[in-house]
């Protein structure tokens, strides 16, 4: 008999994959990022690239590795997302670079973090099909990110950011399908 701890992380890992391979393509973001508790502003303009990445590829192989995870461990299923911002206000760049995800059990592992190039894991889940919550933790602050499919062309995205308990940032998207 299957027990129900593994009957969920099967439907995890299903719908981790069937929610990488609808991120699938191109998207222009529109971001605010709130700088609590002065309120203060930043609106910020991407193009982000999806690829879903299969169990056994080479970037999850190479992932795996990263996080020395055992050579017979194979991820479910990946993305990479890479990304190219600018000041929505200044037009001066942003950022500019790619992250890697890989999903093993309600885990997800990333080559890097929002605040780090070192190796990083998060805990999700999905309170419904098509929302995806992610909590981080590293460098003493806490990362939690909603991401929603509205549709086939949008996405929303939320991420509270906090230190030693108090929120710090709030940042929130609008993710179109290009």
């Amino acid at each position: 008999m299957t027990s129900p701890t593994k009957i969920l992380q099967i439907a995890e890992t299903t719908l981790i994959a069937e929610f990488f391979q609808e991120s699938v393509g191109t998207w222009s973001s529109e971001r605010r990022y709130y700088t609590l508790p002065d309120g203060k502003t930043k609106e910020v303009a991407s193009i982000i690239t999806i690829r879903f990445l299969e169990a056994g590829c080479n970037e999850l192989q190479k992932l795996a590795r990263m996080h020395e995870l055992d050579d017979s461990t194979t991820m479910a299923c990946g993305a990479e997302v890479s990304w190219d911002s600018t000041n929505a206000v200044t037009k001066a760049k942003e950022s500019r670079g790619s992250t890697l995800f890989g999903a093993l059990g309600n885990i997800l592992y990333r080559d890097r973090g929002f605040a780090t190039s070192k190796p990083i894991t998060a805990k999700y889940h999905f309170p419904s099909e098509k929302t995806l919550c992610l909590r981080t933790e590293y460098n003493g602050s806490v990362f939690e990110e909603e991401l929603k499919f509205i549709g086939e062309k949008y996405r929303t995205r939320q991420s509270v950011i906090s230190r030693a308990g108090e929120q710090v940032m709030i940042g929130q998207y609008l993710e179109k399908r290009i």
